[in-house]
Parts: structure tokens; sequence; C-alpha cells
């Protein structure tokens, strides 16, 4: 089963650099949750810089920012630590939120296809409905779309 627009997103749990957290922790909250390929390259570290950067805009809109990898929880620790993030990164290196939100691609790198997650964003309501989706996202610009986003909600 896959998320859609429109719909409830089915419930989920993730470990998480805070510990284990679910969909249902947010109820009454809008959630940003962004799905990049890996901890501390440069286009993800570029949109976690610039989510880290929004973060009390998004805040202001009662949204709450998540990014989520396949990277280990001791990745995510250390991306935080150096880049200074005020959010939750959740580990899925058995890809189960990746496949609800439907984020695993084949892409080509150095002239071999890999499988790897599809820069993404879901933005889910107060009510736990799939409001918006980015897919395929380039990183300029994208954290102020989402925020536009939020506060159209």
């Amino acid at each position: 089963m896959m998320v859609e627009t429109g719909k409830k997103v089915p419930a989920w749990t993730a470990q998480s650099s805070n510990g284990d957290i679910s969909l249902a922790d947010f109820a009454g909250k809008r959630l940003v949750l962004y799905f990049y390929p890996k901890d501390s390259t440069p286009g993800c570290t570029t949109e976690s810089q610039n989510f880290r950067d929004a973060v009390d805009a998004f805040a202001a809109e009662n949204a709450v920012i998540v990014g989520v990898s396949r990277d280990s929880l001791k990745s995510h620790a250390n991306f935080i630590t150096k880049q200074s993030l005020p959010f939750t990164l959740i580990s899925d290196p058995e890809e189960k939120l990746c496949e609800l939100f439907g984020v695993m691609k084949l892409k080509n790198m150095y002239g071999k296809q890999v499988r790897g997650i599809e820069r993404s964003t879901f933005l889910i309501d107060e009510n736990g409905k799939l409001a918006q989706e980015w897919r395929g996202v380039k990183v300029p610009g994208h954290v102020d779309a989402v925020l536009e986003a939020v506060k159209a909600l």
C-alpha cells in the first residue's frame, strides 16, 4: 500500500535519532517528511541546512520537519551534530517507510544502475492526510516551496 494525496497516511513507526517515533506522535501538527539519499553528501547536506535554517518559520505554522534516509542512527547522530540540525532524522535501513512513500528508484551513478532514494518531500496535515508531495526534488528553492504549501494549508 502506498500513500495517496488527499488520503490518510497509513500508521507507521520507525527508529529515529530521538528513539522510536510514529505518525501518531504528530497528531494535531503538520508534518514535513523529507526523504534524502545519504547523510553528509553535498545535495543532502544543502537540503538539510535549508530545512534547518527555516525551522522557525515552519514551527510558526505548526509544522514539524523530519528527515528520512537509509543511513544508520550513528551516521544520523554525526550528521545532526556536524550540521546543527534541530530536527529528528529517521533511520530506514529496511526501507519500510521508503516503500510506503514509494521513493525507492533505480538511478544511474557513474554509469551503473543503483537502487536508491529519490529525493522527495511529503506534507501531512494535522489529521494525518497527505496534503501534498514533491518527487524528484531539486534542492534550490525547494524548502521555500514547501513552506508556502504549509502556509496555504
